[in-house]
């Protein structure tokens, strides 16, 4: 699994994210992420970081597009799909968790 570890854009001095901030949370690993405008939010000390990881779905097991019965995010010039707690993205022969 590739994991990118960035700072997120967002700071928390814009937004504090927690169980009733409104974001949907994703597990990951020890931690939780927040799906936050398209982008995945875990805190780190004073800031947020941005994760992006390789889904555990492939392609292979699910194919999403209109008909896959999951709910789809404009995702700058590609559609992420909203699965089981993931939106993921289609790249190359694996999907991406956005």
């Amino acid at each position: 699994m590739t994991t990118q570890h960035d700072t997120a854009e967002h700071t928390q001095a814009d937004h504090v994210h927690g169980t009733d901030c409104g974001h949907q949370e994703v597990q990951h690993g020890d931690h939780v992420d927040y799906l936050h405008d398209g982008h995945r939010h875990a805190a780190h000390e004073d800031h947020y970081d941005e994760h992006e990881e390789v889904a555990e779905h492939a392609p292979a097991d699910h194919a999403h597009g209109d008909d896959c019965g999951h709910d789809s995010v404009q995702h700058g010039d590609h559609v992420d799909y909203v699965h089981d707690g993931h939106r993921h993205a289609v790249h190359g022969d694996h999907y991406d968790e956005h």
